[in-house]
């Protein structure tokens, strides 16, 4: 009786864990970032990027910025361009963490 009721409960953590590794997940799909809230710094962090040119696109926009334009790899593995935030033109920076830099 005991065992039973032991391989029981074994098998229902069992079905609980897998069923909880096969949910999806919320976030950011990038494993360097922390969430999906983009962060103004002073300056970007150094390391390459895995974040695709449309992937850097969409998080400056979701920073505020517009017209984004000329976005290449630097030395450093950050995106960097050309873009608009309000009427001002500014060079900006994503780094691989998806933090932005202005300038």
């Amino acid at each position: 009786m005991l065992r039973t009721q032991f391989l029981c409960a074994a098998a229902v953590i069992v079905a609980a864990t897998g069923a909880s590794a096969q949910a999806p997940q919320s976030g950011s799909h990038n494993p360097a970032t922390k969430d999906s809230k983009v962060h103004h710094v002073a300056a970007p962090a150094k390391g390459h990027s895995s974040f695709t040119e449309d992937q850097a696109k969409g998080r400056l926009a979701k920073a505020g910025y517009t017209d984004v334009s000329g976005l290449a790899k630097t030395d450093d593995g950050a995106w960097q361009g050309k873009a608009m935030k309000g009427s001002q033109a500014v060079t900006v920076t994503l780094d691989y963490k998806g933090n932005v830099t202005a300038r």
